[in-house]
């Protein structure tokens, strides 16, 4: 038995309730732009008489490029997995958006300052725990905006089942401890700490399985039908 969609528009607490459409293609927007800028923090050597060098040693500009990019690619891909299931959205998750994108507008910023610092040899710590704070502020805004999303399931979509909201409330909940154990890590020891979210990367391109659990019942029950 489904559970009755509400019209969008309708009023709440927090505002009026509204279709989510553009709160994604804003967010798109605005990932796009963020991710795009992270090349424009990478300058070419001056010294082209020895160019090979001078390229071999921008390798902290290209390593704070991937893991920033591919960082901020799962922030892209799982905002998208967060509103595929919110059918309308009140001024709560609109306010929390744009602090989420706020700070994702902030990142090339958090990524020169790591390359410049690894580039240098001074500063690695602070460089590493700026560029996680970062990150983990944005996991934070992903659990609060998600739980208020869910709370009541009034904000949510009939596409997801009660296994599937705790599927992704998990995966949310610990990006926000892993990304938590690699800033203190690389407070303690920069290089560390770097491997540690770079390790994230990996993990949390994995699908999230619950999440896909209805859809596969629903696909093979439409198939014996």
């Amino acid at each position: 038995m489904t559970e009755p969609v509400q019209e969008s528009g309708e009023s709440s607490s927090f505002g009026q309730e509204r279709d989510p459409a553009r709160v994604v293609a804003f967010s798109d927007a605005v990932i796009a732009i963020a991710i795009t800028l992270l090349v424009l923090e990478i300058h070419p050597p001056s010294d082209t008489s020895h160019l090979l060098h001078g390229l071999a040693e921008l390798w902290p500009s290209y390593l704070a490029y991937a893991v920033t990019f591919m960082l901020i690619g799962q922030v892209w891909a799982n905002h998208h997995i967060m509103f595929d299931h919110i059918r309308s959205a009140d001024r709560l998750v609109l306010f929390l958006n744009t602090v989420l994108l706020m700070d994702i507008a902030f990142l090339p910023f958090a990524a020169s300052v790591l390359a410049e610092a690894f580039r240098d040899g001074h500063g690695q710590r602070t460089a590493v725990v700026l560029h996680g704070i970062a990150f983990e502020l944005a996991a934070v805004l992903f659990n609060v905006i998600w739980w208020h999303a869910r709370h009541d399931r009034r904000l949510l979509a009939t596409t997801i089942d009660a296994a599937g909201v705790t599927a992704i409330s998990r995966r949310f909940q610990l990006a926000v401890v892993w990304l938590g154990v690699g800033i203190l890590l690389g407070a303690l020891l920069p290089v560390l700490g770097v491997a540690v979210i770079s390790a994230f990367i990996l993990y949390y391109w994995l699908p999230i399985a619950g999440e896909i659990a209805r859809a596969r019942r629903r696909r093979d029950g439409g198939g014996r039908a």
